[in-house]
């Protein structure tokens, strides 16, 4: 009687299943805890809070109404129009790469309508989010 044909070894870890190879322990997510810390969650709106209140202090500074720079695409019509663009550039601003160059020389344009150098408004541009 002839023996069993014996795999190569590559061909048998083939056929075993992924979750055997694997050096990872497997974790049943639908009977862990939810949830996780809250806290990024509301640094994340602290920060959102932050930019609403200097939009806000920034618009009515320049004549226009506060409560235009909660509104998404309407804050930035408000924007060209405090700077003195014309509104086709709202459109740029929607076009990736193109976005990063508008959004400097807005920037550049604010600091200028508030008497500000174009070093400050570079600042504006490139260190606004800290």
């Amino acid at each position: 009687m002839k023996s069993p044909v014996k795999l190569p070894l590559i061909a048998f870890c083939l056929l075993l299943p992924g979750q055997f190879l694997l050096a990872q322990e497997t974790t049943d997510y639908a009977t862990s805890a939810a949830g996780g810390s809250p806290v990024p969650g509301i640094i994340g709106l602290l920060i959102g809070l932050l930019i609403i209140v200097a939009m806000w202090k920034v618009f009515t500074k320049a004549g226009q109404p506060g409560w235009a720079s909660i509104i998404p695409i309407y804050n930035l019509y408000i924007w060209c129009k405090i700077v003195g663009r014309p509104w086709w550039w709202i459109l740029l601003m929607l076009i990736p790469v193109v976005n990063f160059i508008i959004l400097i020389i807005l920037c550049i344009d604010t600091a200028k309508s508030f008497g500000k150098g174009a070093g400050f408004g570079i600042g504006l541009a490139l260190l606004g989010v800290i």
